[in-house]
């Protein structure tokens, strides 16, 4: 399942955040509860605006290169349902530099990592250690 391209990237501000324009990201991510948890807590800890979600490589691949999905930063898992999360960074590999793809997988072996930056990714995130460093990261982003 995807949420329309065509959602608004200017969806109601953080608490505290005035105006300021949020991190618009895409979530690429097959588990419900994980993508959920991930939107909840990037959008207290960091204040994103979710423009849209899939759960596997084709779809992923089609809304991320599609031109009225307005995205600043794509989170990629690598193991999806239909597909892997290779095949998004592949096809997104010509994006603007100003577009910032991550992998937040529970694969972030030094060979997948590898992989993912060679295929265009600019960092790489561990599920079960690195979440604090994603969040870091995120906070760094100019939105």
């Amino acid at each position: 399942m995807m949420i329309s391209p065509e959602v608004s990237p200017t969806a109601a501000p953080a608490p505290g955040a005035g105006a300021e324009r949020r991190l618009r990201t895409y979530l690429v991510e097959d588990s419900p509860t994980i993508r959920e948890s991930l939107q909840a807590a990037l959008d207290e800890l960091v204040g994103i605006t979710l423009v849209g979600f899939a759960g596997d490589e084709r779809s992923a691949s089609d809304a991320l290169q599609h031109p009225k999905t307005d995205w600043d930063l794509a989170i990629v898992d690598i193991a999806l349902h239909e597909g892997t999360g290779f095949g998004v960074l592949q096809a997104c590999k010509d994006r603007d530099s100003g577009r910032k793809m991550v992998v937040l997988s529970n694969y972030a072996t030094p060979a997948v990592r590898e992989r993912c930056l060679a295929l265009g990714a600019d960092a790489v995130f561990d599920k079960s250690t690195d979440i604090d460093a994603l969040i870091d990261y995120c906070r760094g982003l100019p939105a």
